[in-house]
């Protein structure tokens, strides 16, 4: 059983950087794919970001590319997402994700473990 907990979220105006962060417990970190979803209120749950357990390789949605950067430490157990240039449309729940694969799963269907999810909303 794997424990994620996601923090960082918060209150930004457009063109603001927000850093969250995914703190995972139980099992093997360095086994799994991580990804970060979101989902906007009326929406489904949506792919922002994902990366390979050995990281080096890293997926984004069209809509972040270039503003947002995954990473993870896996001494730490820690996966992060780096928001710069949030624009209002960024605003959504946030969710960590994890998946034991070597490959990098970017359906939300494919992973197993999640978190609670941190609010992240962004103002114009």
């Amino acid at each position: 059983q794997v424990l994620l907990e996601e923090s960082g979220g918060g209150l930004v105006q457009a063109g603001g950087s927000l850093r969250l962060s995914c703190v995972a417990s139980g099992g093997t970190f360095s086994s799994y794919a991580m990804g970060w979803f979101r989902q906007a209120p009326g929406k489904e749950r949506e792919f922002v970001a994902g990366i390979r357990r050995s990281a080096g390789i890293t997926s984004y949605v069209d809509s972040v590319k270039g503003r947002f950067t995954i990473s993870r430490d896996n001494a730490k157990n820690m996966v992060y997402l780096q928001m710069n240039s949030l624009k209002p449309e960024d605003t959504a729940v946030y969710y960590c994700a994890a998946k034991p694969t070597g490959l990098l799963p970017i359906l939300a269907y494919e992973y197993d473990y999640w978190g609670q999810g941190t609010q992240v909303t962004v103002s114009s």
